[in-house]
């Protein structure tokens, strides 16, 4: 048994994988979340656990007619995409910063959009729901057009890595943009005003709920599974361009099918049946692990990283980590570390090493390979990659 059961007063148990205790503010959090009336069985910590806003990052949380959208996030449906290729690792020789520019002029990473609308970004068929989204974001229909194909910043990213075997596989990180954080913050700004209009006194304002049948669940449920949808093609439009680029470098352009294709969120709500009952599942950083799943788990820049199976573990309501998790906060990461530090850390990565990525060094994250020792039974791996180029956010 990896997990074990912390000692909180809490209505309901929590059940944590990590091999660390936790701090005084994160164990707190837990009892927040754990406290709430509509908490299904138990909350799940998964081992790369740390703090966030209102629910512990790597947190699992089921609940019976009701979801917190700040526990979901306002990055909705932030995942990771990555395709197996058919190519090896010899093939990419004298090509790595040629394929590093080329990325960096082809998807727009930050803040910036696409100058304009690429087909398969017009030709998405949930467009014409726009206008039943949230009424605080109707002015954005032709930002979100042009964002759709882009990476955004933070800790969003873009690799081509090798496996074990010396095969290329191509790897992103990103989510909903700037569309499914305002839709986040609009629904997390009513759920706070109706949590003060009925006088409810939550242990976090930020865990603000709504309840399941009421028009304001309804309009949050629709908008959530849009931006989750949106996030999605995101990755697969970036996907695409990333893929006719490596393409064009080591087969003149020849289009290669993947071996093996995964795209799976680790920031969203999805109505699930677990223990016999359906609830809703808020997995808040961790990746859906039921049996077969595909899932990615990836390290920071310098690490490996990890194409994963689930295992259908029924306590961890099936998932896993989605990452390390940072093991200290970009304000830090910046005071403790060096540019020397960066270039030693990435060595052998073709990526930027600059002071602007500073905050992203491998050393500002937990060790993958502890993380994964934690979840073994929560997922078997299919294959270990390393990095050999990474464009950031």
């Amino acid at each position: 048994m990896a997990y074990e059961k912390l000692e909180l007063s809490s209505p309901s148990p929590v059940l944590s994988w990590a091999n660390h205790p936790l701090g005084s503010e994160e164990t707190k959090m837990a009892k927040n979340v754990a406290s709430l009336p509509f908490v299904f069985k138990h909350v799940a910590l998964m081992p790369d656990v740390h703090l966030g806003k209102g629910a512990l990052v790597g947190s699992v949380i089921a609940t019976k007619e009701a979801v917190i959208p700040a526990a979901v996030g306002v990055d909705i449906g932030c995942g990771m995409a990555a395709i197996k290729t058919p190519f090896n690792g010899d093939q990419l020789e004298g090509k790595l910063k040629k394929i590093r520019l080329d990325i960096e002029a082809a998807i727009p990473t930050g803040f910036n959009e696409n100058p304009d609308v690429e087909k398969t970004v017009s030709n998405w068929q949930r467009w014409r729901d726009f206008n039943n989204l949230h009424k605080g974001v109707q002015d954005l229909e032709v930002k979100a057009m042009r964002q759709m194909g882009s990476l955004g910043g933070g800790n969003h990213f873009i690799e081509v890595c090798l496996d074990s075997e010396n095969q290329v596989w191509l790897m992103l990180h990103s989510g909903s943009r700037n569309i499914g954080n305002k839709l986040a913050q609009c629904h997390i700004g009513t759920a706070k005003e109706l949590a003060k209009m009925a006088g409810n006194k939550l242990p976090d304002p930020d865990l603000a709920y709504f309840i399941a049948g009421t028009d304001e669940f309804k309009a949050y449920w629709h908008d959530l599974q849009w931006s989750q949808n949106y996030a999605k093609v995101n990755r697969d439009v970036m996907m695409a361009r990333f893929k006719r680029i490596v393409e064009k470098h080591v087969a003149g352009g020849k289009q290669s099918k993947p071996l093996l294709e995964v795209n799976c969120h680790h920031n969203y709500a999805e109505k699930e049946v677990h223990f016999g009952e359906e609830v809703y599942v808020t997995r808040k950083g961790a990746v859906r692990a039921q049996e077969n799943d595909y899932g990615i788990i990836p390290g920071s820049m310098g690490a490996k990283s990890y194409i994963v199976q689930g295992k259908g573990c029924a306590n961890s309501f099936c998932s896993c980590s989605h990452g390390a998790g940072r093991l200290m906060s970009r304000t830090k990461a910046k005071n403790v570390y060096t540019l020397d530090d960066l270039v030693k850390q990435t060595e052998g990565v073709e990526c930027r090493k600059d002071e602007g990525i500073l905050d992203e060094i491998p050393g500002a994250y937990k060790s993958i390979e502890e993380v994964m020792n934690q979840q073994s039974d929560l997922v078997k791996v299919v294959a270990t990659l390393k990095q050999v180029v990474c464009v950031k956010g």
